[in-house]
């Protein structure tokens, strides 16, 4: 065998000398220079910037229109654009949205990193499946944690979990090879090998999802979602957990607060009538939810909104 060089010590007795696979890295990302995930508002407004790195921006919510050097465009929701090193760009949220965004900047030189240069993409549920996990990684490992707009540079918690610094740089790392594979024709394959079952799966937890975001006003309970999807309370909770990671009431908690936020920022309405279009019991109710899974009162994320886009 090549791998392996059978040699004999001075007692006569066989040692195996074992081959190495140096193994090959086609790009490399040691150096962050910000990792945010930023709510903005509606009438977000950048004049524009440019730096001697990479930056990364995705779309999380909401529509923004970006100007770069060499055009302008629009990405919506699920879309992802690259800017590289020295190039100016700027943007602004487009009609009336408040857009939720996932921006991080890096050091990378490898001569591949040309691929993403005045390029812009569509993220498959595969891809948006990796920059949840590294969103998830960053607000855990950061003190302060990517969405608080108190963020400016990343600094490690002292509790991080163990090896999180390498998990980001992981991360961000297996999504931009990725995004080169996919968008490279040398790498897209004639068939498509896809699991029907978990595809239904995730097709069912969305059109919940829908349903919920739909509904938020409503006291919605497990037992009604199960009669209204047909499905039993086992697989109900089986789907949403491997979709999102939480429970069913976690969740739609959750997606009220996403609401809430979203409507903050649009600067539409008081936070009394946010309360009963959300389903809560009074203002006061509301308050405590929203401070309980934000850290913040509704009046201190106003507050921080506004000093963000100022």
């Amino acid at each position: 065998m090549r791998s392996q060089l059978i040699c004999m010590n001075g007692w006569g007795r066989q040692t195996i000398m074992y081959q190495r696979y140096q193994l090959k890295e086609e790009l490399e990302i040691r150096k962050l220079i910000t990792f945010y995930y930023k709510e903005l508002p509606r009438h977000y407004d950048t004049p524009g910037e440019k730096h001697d790195f990479w930056e990364m921006v995705y779309v999380d919510t909401g529509e923004i229109e970006i100007v770069t050097d060499s055009r302008t465009f629009q990405l919506k929701q699920g879309e992802m654009v690259f800017y590289k090193p020295n190039e100016f760009h700027g943007g602004k949220a487009l009609h009336g949205t408040a857009p939720n965004l996932i921006i991080v900047t890096f050091e990378c030189f490898a001569p591949c990193m040309s691929f993403f240069a005045d390029n812009s993409f569509r993220l498959r549920d595969e891809e948006r499946h990796i920059l949840t996990k590294l969103v998830k990684e960053g607000k855990a490992s950061f003190d302060p944690p990517i969405h608080s707009p108190t963020m400016e540079y990343p600094f490690r918690r002292m509790d991080a979990p163990f090896g999180s610094d390498q998990i980001i740089r992981n991360y961000l790392e297996i999504l931009l090879i990725e995004l080169i594979r996919y968008g490279d024709t040398a790498y897209r394959t004639t068939t498509v090998s896809t699991a029907a079952n978990e595809h239904n799966a995730q097709e069912l937890a969305d059109q919940v999802i829908q349903y919920m975001r739909q509904h938020l006003s409503a006291p919605i309970s497990i037992d009604h979602l199960c009669s209204q999807f047909a499905i039993s309370r086992s697989k109900l909770k089986m789907i949403l957990k491997a979709r999102t990671n939480m429970g069913v009431r976690e969740l739609f908690n959750q997606l009220k607060i996403e609401q809430a936020k979203l409507t903050i920022r649009e600067e539409r309405t008081s936070f009394s009538e946010i309360a009963e279009r959300l389903g809560y019991y009074s203002v006061h109710h509301f308050s405590r939810q929203f401070k309980q899974a934000t850290g913040m009162t509704p009046t201190e994320y106003t507050r921080s909104v506004k000093a963000r886009s100022e």
